[in-house]
């Protein structure tokens, strides 16, 4: 499997569609592709699991994404800001329970001024010391990622969701390009960002052909962290009736993008959560290496709604760390809280 690095894209097409015929049902993870995937995260990372708090900080969105419960054009949302009081009592929280990494997520929220997070970047830092901040706030110019990177922030997670350009206009509305998400991801790399991408799996109008062109984006790129997770219908999107991404299919991605990107940072995503009881469990045995408990306050977990029937709550969120702990641990692995640092800085 070391080869991926040299395949062109209709080999690594071909690898993909071998594998999607069971991808509908339970892969076997003790089969010879996810034991490799494994083995190819030994060397990086051993059995530890790396835990980062998740603060989800607005669900106001400028974009218009059509898989996107927070899109714009969504008049059933419920719109919330959090206030730097809350985010800050937010970090302390995860702070107090030992977590040394806290993820900003939210929609594009032009209320989230570069004054306003760099502010804040300082405070949590000031309140959090020996923490790594880490940003998703969507595209954003040159100017304010280096005001943010200069401010403290440590890393930088914008998904691309497809490297088809042609796919990427069946998922967003024509002013949205992967052009211009492609810019914003490298462009965080050349300011020193720890860069996050990442793609949806099983979304509408994807193939085997726009996986693998996922791929190779990665192995062009060289993120630092890449999210893969199932797509998830919204049910006041125009892909609500669009069928959810498999597990299977999931974790063969999360397999091939490990044996790719071997020092990656790998989540096991909420999705897959969501879509699985055993959902994180089977993303760590596919090769993911990083679970991100929910510390955002409990009143607010339903409004930020990118997809129905999300997870927050149980092991899902900082107040199961407990939990969460208990299951890392029953399934072999060992919960790490420190800062987690890519080895690829």
């Amino acid at each position: 499997m070391s080869s991926l690095n040299a395949m062109t894209k209709a080999e690594l097409a071909a690898l993909i569609r071998g594998h999607r015929p069971w991808a509908n049902v339970m892969p076997d993870l003790d089969g010879p592709l996810y034991r490799a995937a494994r083995e190819a995260r030994e060397p990086h990372f051993g059995n530890r699991v790396l835990l980062r708090g998740l603060i989800e900080v607005s669900s106001y969105c400028a974009q218009d994404c059509h898989y996107c419960g927070l899109r714009r054009s969504n008049g059933e949302a419920v719109r919330y800001r959090l206030g730097r009081d809350d985010i800050l009592a937010c970090s302390r929280e995860g702070y107090a329970l030992g977590l040394r990494t806290f993820v900003l997520q939210g929609g594009e929220d032009s209320a989230l001024t570069d004054a306003l997070l760099c502010a804040l970047i300082a405070d949590i830092k000031a309140e959090c010391p020996g923490s790594a901040v880490t940003l998703s706030l969507g595209e954003r110019s040159r100017e304010s990622y280096r005001a943010l990177r200069q401010a403290g922030a440590d890393r930088y997670l914008l998904r691309h969701e497809t490297a088809d350009s042609t796919h990427y206009g069946v998922l967003h509305p024509p002013e949205q390009t992967f052009e211009r998400r492609k810019r914003c991801l490298y462009t965080l790399k050349e300011l020193g960002f720890q860069v996050g991408a990442g793609f949806m799996v099983g979304s509408p109008g994807q193939s085997a052909e726009t996986l693998a062109e996922d791929l190779i984006f990665l192995r062009e790129l060289e993120p630092h962290m890449v999210g893969i997770g199932p797509f998830m219908p919204h049910h006041a999107t125009p892909f609500a009736d669009a069928p959810s991404g498999t597990v299977g299919e999931t974790l063969l991605m999360l397999a091939l993008t490990r044996l790719l990107l071997p020092a990656a940072l790998l989540p096991s995503t909420t999705a897959l959560a969501s879509l699985h009881p055993q959902g994180r469990v089977l993303g760590l045995q596919a090769g993911a290496n990083v679970v991100m408990p929910n510390l955002s306050p409990p009143d607010v977990r339903a409004d930020y709604s990118i997809y129905d029937n999300k997870r927050a709550t149980g092991s899902e969120s900082a107040e199961g760390l407990t939990l969460l702990r208990t299951e890392l641990e029953g399934a072999g692995y060992t919960p790490d809280m420190a800062r987690g640092d890519s080895s690829l800085i």
